[in-house]
């Protein structure tokens, strides 16, 4: 797709003119393909202008107060009346048709990741922040600039054709996916949902997308049933006695018992797990312990992700885990204590709701470039809005064509780079799934 610069594109492009040229591209018969698309065409540069700015102004999970005042700025100027400050920075609004129909939920998530973005871009983040008592840089790295972007085009034709559209849409911008600044504190869609989100407005399905480096531009992935992994966050403190480096015998050296588990572990899962039936991850990503060369200290602490798929395997892994800790530290005179939280339940999407929409991407996409995916042990809490209505995800191919997926940066990489191309396939595609659905396809 041509890409128009910053400076190129009309910056006092406003959304009324987004409406009003979405609006005849938009006839009496919603959901023809050729429509949908132009629709999301007319909307595009205004697209691309959101997605850029959010991406130069990147924040942290519950610490998106300007993408949500944009947000709510933007929802505002097609009239409707958003409600903010949901779990902390979030913002939802209904759009209500002028006939009646169904009610569905459509879902962006806000935050950004603790990662530096090289130079390069003309809107490359130069934001630092703090994170878990960390200097860090700030980065749109995993889509999230995109999906709200995405979701404000989709707003803005939906909005356009308001007196024609059977039912009602929630928007919800929702903050902090990737996680809570604190460990095990409430966080994102659970925060969302607790906080009443569904309450008065209870949606019969809802949908969600994420752009996606293992997919080209132009490819959109799908799966009934699981499609992405339960997400814990789990960490092991092992407790030893602190001694002199020179005579380990004198004390208990954690950081010996801790490697020990940390092995183990691995074992674990080649050995006890049965991998072939649903697949399991267990890593460490944290081992932090003591401050100086010649002193074993009294404590190491390991900190890591489990990813599943069923809940019975995921309460197996821990326990065994937690066993396996346990004796390996009593061997050693130690002890050791496991903590698990879980940041997201397994994404599942509703086989029903599946068979029904998968006609729409293709019509959307073409049948061709549809494609089934294999179950990511990436996690999403989207599951936590799938787990309280049917619910359906897809991945909306993000990587240049000419590009190998297989070897292009995933998303998290500092060096994860969208093809703007995947911004206008994710709005029609996304288009498409409203439409059909609020006009019984």
């Amino acid at each position: 797709m041509r890409l128009v610069s910053l400076r190129a594109l009309p910056v006092a492009l406003t959304a009324a003119w987004s409406c009003l040229a979405a609006e005849s591209a938009i006839a009496a018969t919603a959901a023809e393909p050729a429509q949908v698309a132009e629709a999301a065409q007319q909307v595009r540069d205004q697209v691309v202008t959101w997605r850029r700015d959010i991406h130069q102004h990147p924040e942290l999970g519950q610490h998106e107060v300007r993408t949500a005042k944009l947000i709510a700025d933007q929802l505002r100027k097609l009239g409707l009346q958003p409600r903010t400050g949901i779990a902390h920075t979030g913002v939802i609004a209904v759009l209500k048709g002028g006939k009646p129909g169904p009610r569905i939920a459509i879902r962006a998530d806000m935050d950004a990741l603790p990662v530096t973005e090289p130079a390069g871009l003309p809107f490359a983040s130069q934001v630092k922040a703090d994170y878990r008592g960390q200097p860090v840089g700030v980065m749109h790295a995993c889509g999230h600039d995109a999906h709200v972007a995405i979701l404000l085009g989709v707003a803005t034709a939906l909005a356009a054709q308001k007196e024609q559209l059977p039912g009602e849409v929630m928007f919800v911008f929702q903050p902090a996916e990737e996680g809570p600044p604190v460990a095990g504190a409430p966080f994102g869609a659970a925060m969302m949902l607790s906080e009443g989100v569904f309450k008065a407005f209870k949606p019969e399905a809802v949908f969600g997308l994420h752009v996606w480096a293992g997919l080209s531009v132009g490819e959109v992935g799908y799966r009934s049933g699981p499609m992405l992994a339960s997400a814990d966050e789990w960490s092991l403190t092992v407790r030893g006695k602190q001694t002199h480096g020179s005579r380990p015998w004198d004390g208990v050296d954690p950081i010996t018992v801790g490697a020990q588990i940390l092995l183990a572990s691995q074992s674990l899962i080649a050995r006890q797990v049965n991998i072939a039936a649903t697949p399991v991850v267990l890593t460490a990503g944290q081992f932090n312990a003591g401050v100086r060369f010649n002193i074993i200290p009294d404590e190491a602490k390991l900190v890591g992700t489990l990813r599943t798929f069923d809940v019975a395997v995921r309460e197996d892994v821990i326990a065994r885990l937690r066993r396996t800790a346990e004796d390996y530290a009593h061997a050693a005179g130690a002890s050791a204590e496991l903590q698990v939280v879980n940041n997201a339940p397994a994404t599942i999407n509703d086989p029903a709701l599946t068979r029904r929409v998968l006609p729409s991407l293709q019509r959307a996409a073409g049948e061709a470039r549809v494609k089934e995916s294999a179950m990511v042990t990436v996690a999403e809490d989207f599951s936590q809005f799938a787990n309280t209505v049917p619910g359906f995800y897809f991945f909306v191919g993000s990587t240049a064509a000419g590009i190998d997926p297989a070897k292009a940066p995933i998303n998290h990489s500092p060096q994860f780079l969208l093809d703007e191309g995947a911004l206008e396939v994710g709005t029609k595609t996304m288009l498409q799934v409203a439409l059909d659905y609020l006009h019984g396809g």
